[in-house]
């Protein structure tokens, strides 16, 4: 899948270089343009639709999070490219597909291009569409811990789980419960069952979703309207339910 794309980076030898490499290893990604600071990234972005977006953390008056955080809604990608990899998790948190550091391993690049080439065209695939997954629920139950002993719960009436520090929030079709378990935990019970974990605190039934939406750096409806974010490490498995 052909990809457009912008390089935001302050310095003007480490865009050359990063478009060199694109131009011969990675020919399915087109550069519309490059950007040296955040107000001139932003003008790119807002006047081109965009696939992907090659960002620098480090730039003059700003960071990488300060644009993120002004562009609002997206719907293209963000592969990172710092020379410091004390960022990562502040790149995850940001919505970032992939994490380069310079200087830039051609083989990553190669694979970070790819990553996002797979997930735009599952998105455009999904977009628009009502979801129906490839697979089914498995017919399971499970236990969760009362004080005076256990309750058991049919895996389908779930639609998902929400981490809340050592707690799980369950949400049922009709009322929720507060469990004094992990989500790890439950996302170990509810994998074979058709549960896809899409966020760090987020356990979804992937037979209740209704809808993916590639804004925000995509989200998935539930059948009750709930509307939850995907991370970008989570989405590409998460789409495979579904292409």
């Amino acid at each position: 899948m052909n990809l457009c794309a912008i390089v935001v980076e302050d310095e003007e030898t480490s865009r050359e270089i990063l478009k060199n490499y694109l131009a011969k290893y990675c020919p399915n990604v087109e550069v519309l343009g490059e950007a040296g600071n955040i107000e001139e990234a932003l003008v790119l972005i807002n006047t081109h639709e965009l696939d992907l977006v090659f960002l620098d953390v480090e730039m003059p008056y700003g960071n990488a999070f300060d644009l993120l955080d002004k562009v609002g809604d997206r719907t293209f990608e963000t592969v990172f490219v710092t020379a410091y990899d004390h960022y990562a998790i502040d790149a995850l948190n940001a919505h970032a597909s992939y994490y380069l550091l310079k200087p830039i391993d051609i083989d990553k690049l190669i694979d970070a291009v790819k990553y996002v080439s797979e997930i735009k065209e599952q998105e455009n695939r999904l977009q628009n569409t009502i979801l129906k997954p490839k697979q089914t629920v498995v017919a399971g139950k499970i236990t969760i811990p009362l004080q005076n002993g256990f309750e058991v719960l049919q895996a389908s009436a779930i639609l998902y789980c929400q981490a809340d520090d050592n707690y799980t929030n369950i949400f049922l079709k009709d009322k929720k419960k507060l469990v004094s378990k992990t989500l790890k935990y439950f996302e170990d019970m509810l994998t074979e069952n058709g549960f896809a974990r899409v966020h760090k605190s987020y356990l979804v039934n992937v037979n209740a979703i209704v809808e993916y939406k590639k804004g925000k750096g995509g989200s998935v409806v539930l059948e009750n309207g709930k509307e939850i974010m995907v991370s970008p490490s989570k989405k590409k498995e998460l789409l495979s339910y579904f292409s």
